[in-house]
């Protein structure tokens, strides 16, 4: 299993739009193969930015989806309300 986080942050005037557009498309990313989970997470101080948490079977189910017509069309509406660059980490649990 891996762990795909991403960081956003949004144009402040721009937030409601990404919370509608997000609650529109969230189902349907939850449903792509191998996605385990979805957790949408909002900055306690900063209230302008965002987490994604997702959980994928494999890193190949993440790839799958990021190449998928779907997610570029997510991307294209989500990244035009940033007011930076995106940061994002695809991560492993370790056995410890």
């Amino acid at each position: 299993m891996i762990t795909r986080v991403v960081k956003m942050s949004f144009k402040e005037e721009k937030v409601m739009d990404f919370l509608e557009h997000f609650e529109s498309v969230k189902d349907k990313v939850r449903n792509q193969t191998g996605c385990l989970e979805v957790i949408l997470l909002q900055d306690k101080n900063q209230p302008n930015v965002f987490f994604t948490l997702s959980k994928w079977e494999q890193e190949s189910d993440l790839e799958r989806y990021r190449m998928s017509e779907f997610f570029k069309e997510v991307w294209f509406f989500t990244k035009a309300l940033f007011d930076e660059k995106a940061e994002a980490w695809t991560l492993e649990s370790l056995k410890v």
